[in-house]
Protein backbone atom coordinates (compact mmCIF):
# COMPACT_ATOMS: atom_id res chain seq x y z
CA UNK A 1 0.00 0.00 0.00
CA UNK A 2 1.46 3.38 -1.10
CA UNK A 3 1.38 5.82 2.17
CA UNK A 4 -0.66 8.95 1.46
CA UNK A 5 0.33 12.32 1.12
CA UNK A 6 -1.78 15.26 1.91
CA UNK A 7 -2.32 17.85 -1.26
CA UNK A 8 -1.47 20.89 -0.34
CA UNK A 9 -3.94 23.69 0.17
CA UNK A 10 -4.23 26.47 -2.63
CA UNK A 11 -2.56 29.84 -1.91
CA UNK A 12 -3.88 32.25 0.15
CA UNK A 13 -5.39 29.35 1.80
CA UNK A 14 -5.05 27.01 5.10
CA UNK A 15 -5.16 23.24 4.76
CA UNK A 16 -7.01 23.52 8.57
CA UNK A 17 -10.36 25.93 8.99
CA UNK A 18 -9.84 29.15 10.24
CA UNK A 19 -11.05 28.49 13.47
CA UNK A 20 -8.33 25.70 14.18
CA UNK A 21 -5.26 27.23 12.24
CA UNK A 22 -3.04 28.56 15.00
CA UNK A 23 -1.28 32.22 14.02
CA UNK A 24 1.74 32.41 12.40
CA UNK A 25 4.22 34.76 11.01
CA UNK A 26 6.98 35.27 8.41
CA UNK A 27 10.18 35.58 9.72
CA UNK A 28 12.61 37.27 7.28
CA UNK A 29 16.40 36.70 7.08
CA UNK A 30 17.56 40.89 7.16
CA UNK A 31 21.31 40.00 5.68
CA UNK A 32 19.66 38.68 3.08
CA UNK A 33 16.81 41.05 2.58
CA UNK A 34 19.33 44.00 2.94
CA UNK A 35 21.06 42.43 -0.34
CA UNK A 36 18.02 42.21 -2.22
CA UNK A 37 16.88 38.76 -1.83
CA UNK A 38 13.99 37.27 -0.07
CA UNK A 39 14.45 34.41 2.47
CA UNK A 40 12.45 33.75 4.89
CA UNK A 41 9.86 31.46 6.67
CA UNK A 42 6.13 31.01 7.65
CA UNK A 43 6.42 29.79 11.05
CA UNK A 44 3.54 28.35 12.89
CA UNK A 45 3.17 30.29 16.62
CA UNK A 46 3.71 27.93 19.52
CA UNK A 47 6.00 28.61 21.89
CA UNK A 48 8.82 31.20 21.72
CA UNK A 49 12.08 28.57 21.87
CA UNK A 50 10.04 26.66 19.60
CA UNK A 51 9.74 30.05 17.00
CA UNK A 52 13.28 30.82 17.52
CA UNK A 53 14.28 27.19 17.26
CA UNK A 54 12.65 27.66 13.65
CA UNK A 55 13.81 30.98 13.29
CA UNK A 56 17.81 29.97 13.63
CA UNK A 57 16.96 26.95 10.94
CA UNK A 58 15.79 29.60 8.52
CA UNK A 59 18.86 31.68 9.26
CA UNK A 60 21.13 28.59 9.27
CA UNK A 61 20.11 28.32 5.73
CA UNK A 62 20.39 31.54 4.34
CA UNK A 63 21.82 32.52 1.53
CA UNK A 64 23.88 35.26 3.04
CA UNK A 65 26.47 33.90 5.04
CA UNK A 66 26.79 34.69 9.10
CA UNK A 67 23.01 35.62 8.90
CA UNK A 68 21.92 36.14 12.77
CA UNK A 69 19.09 39.69 12.21
CA UNK A 70 15.14 38.73 11.45
CA UNK A 71 12.37 40.72 11.21
CA UNK A 72 8.39 39.79 11.12
CA UNK A 73 7.26 41.10 7.54
CA UNK A 74 4.23 39.62 7.90
CA UNK A 75 1.78 37.70 9.46
CA UNK A 76 -1.44 35.21 9.53
CA UNK A 77 -4.41 34.67 11.57
CA UNK A 78 -4.23 37.19 14.11
CA UNK A 79 -7.49 38.73 13.64
CA UNK A 80 -6.43 42.57 12.60
CA UNK A 81 -4.36 42.84 15.39
CA UNK A 82 -0.97 44.63 14.68
CA UNK A 83 2.49 42.72 15.55
CA UNK A 84 5.58 45.39 15.16
CA UNK A 85 8.45 43.66 12.84
CA UNK A 86 10.55 43.51 16.47
CA UNK A 87 8.09 42.44 18.61
CA UNK A 88 9.26 39.65 21.16
CA UNK A 89 8.39 36.21 20.72
CA UNK A 90 7.00 36.18 23.61
CA UNK A 91 5.04 38.77 23.16
CA UNK A 92 3.92 37.52 19.79
CA UNK A 93 2.95 33.94 21.16
CA UNK A 94 1.30 35.45 24.48
CA UNK A 95 -1.09 37.64 22.20
CA UNK A 96 -1.62 34.23 19.55
CA UNK A 97 -3.07 32.33 22.70
CA UNK A 98 -4.98 34.87 23.66
CA UNK A 99 -6.24 35.16 19.89
CA UNK A 100 -7.00 31.49 19.67
CA UNK A 101 -9.27 31.35 23.40
CA UNK A 102 -10.96 35.06 21.75
CA UNK A 103 -10.96 34.69 18.50
CA UNK A 104 -11.97 38.43 16.78
CA UNK A 105 -13.57 39.91 19.98
CA UNK A 106 -9.43 39.03 21.54
CA UNK A 107 -8.42 41.12 18.44
CA UNK A 108 -10.47 44.08 18.70
CA UNK A 109 -10.24 44.42 22.61
CA UNK A 110 -6.18 44.32 22.00
CA UNK A 111 -6.62 47.32 19.93
CA UNK A 112 -9.24 49.12 21.46
CA UNK A 113 -7.19 48.94 24.26
CA UNK A 114 -3.90 50.69 22.61
CA UNK A 115 -2.29 47.19 21.77
CA UNK A 116 -2.10 46.12 25.65
CA UNK A 117 -2.37 42.73 26.09
CA UNK A 118 -2.85 42.73 29.69
CA UNK A 119 -5.30 45.54 29.88
CA UNK A 120 -7.05 43.40 26.86
CA UNK A 121 -7.09 40.02 29.55
CA UNK A 122 -8.48 42.22 32.24
CA UNK A 123 -11.67 43.18 30.29
CA UNK A 124 -12.70 39.98 30.30
CA UNK A 125 -13.06 39.98 34.21
CA UNK A 126 -15.60 42.65 32.97
CA UNK A 127 -17.11 40.51 30.69
CA UNK A 128 -21.50 41.22 30.83
CA UNK A 129 -22.07 38.89 27.76
CA UNK A 130 -23.44 37.52 24.32
CA UNK A 131 -26.72 39.45 23.14
CA UNK A 132 -28.42 39.67 19.62
CA UNK A 133 -28.05 43.79 20.03
CA UNK A 134 -27.00 46.07 22.86
CA UNK A 135 -30.60 46.86 23.52
CA UNK A 136 -31.57 43.42 24.68
CA UNK A 137 -28.60 44.08 27.08
CA UNK A 138 -30.32 47.18 28.11
CA UNK A 139 -33.41 45.64 28.50
CA UNK A 140 -32.00 42.61 30.43
CA UNK A 141 -30.21 44.72 32.65
CA UNK A 142 -32.75 47.08 33.71
CA UNK A 143 -35.38 44.51 34.11
CA UNK A 144 -33.24 42.06 36.21
CA UNK A 145 -32.28 45.47 38.37
CA UNK A 146 -35.56 45.13 39.80
CA UNK A 147 -37.14 48.00 37.54
CA UNK A 148 -40.75 48.27 37.43
CA UNK A 149 -42.02 49.05 34.45
CA UNK A 150 -45.63 49.80 33.84
CA UNK A 151 -47.01 47.42 30.85
CA UNK A 152 -48.63 50.88 29.46
CA UNK A 153 -45.13 52.15 29.07
CA UNK A 154 -43.52 49.45 27.96
CA UNK A 155 -43.68 50.36 24.21
CA UNK A 156 -42.33 53.82 24.85
CA UNK A 157 -39.03 52.63 26.45
CA UNK A 158 -36.24 53.01 23.36
CA UNK A 159 -33.66 50.25 24.27
CA UNK A 160 -31.56 50.80 21.57
CA UNK A 161 -31.37 54.61 22.84
CA UNK A 162 -30.22 53.88 26.24
CA UNK A 163 -28.17 51.23 25.22
CA UNK A 164 -26.25 54.04 23.09
CA UNK A 165 -26.38 56.01 25.65
CA UNK A 166 -25.01 53.90 28.49
CA UNK A 167 -21.94 53.41 25.97
CA UNK A 168 -21.51 56.87 25.07
CA UNK A 169 -21.51 58.15 29.29
CA UNK A 170 -18.73 55.21 29.18
CA UNK A 171 -20.91 52.37 31.52
CA UNK A 172 -20.08 50.47 28.42
CA UNK A 173 -17.84 48.84 25.62
CA UNK A 174 -20.02 47.22 22.67
CA UNK A 175 -18.09 45.29 20.11
CA UNK A 176 -20.45 43.80 17.55
CA UNK A 177 -18.53 40.65 15.77
CA UNK A 178 -21.20 39.19 13.66
CA UNK A 179 -25.22 39.45 13.10
CA UNK A 180 -27.37 39.31 16.09
CA UNK A 181 -23.30 38.86 17.98
CA UNK A 182 -22.77 42.05 20.10
CA UNK A 183 -20.71 41.46 23.21
CA UNK A 184 -20.81 43.92 26.30
CA UNK A 185 -18.05 44.57 28.28
CA UNK A 186 -18.72 46.71 31.99
CA UNK A 187 -15.85 49.94 31.65
CA UNK A 188 -13.91 49.98 34.39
Amino acid sequence: MMPTTATPAPLGTTALPVCEARPRIYVACLAAYNNGRLHGAWIDVSGPDEVMAQVSVMLAASPEPDAEEWAIHDYEGFEGAHLSEYASFETVCALADFIVEHGSLGARLYREFGDDLEQARAAFEDYAGEYRSAAGFAEEVTRDSGTEIPTSLDYYIDWTALARDMALNGEIMVFQTGFDEVHIFWSR
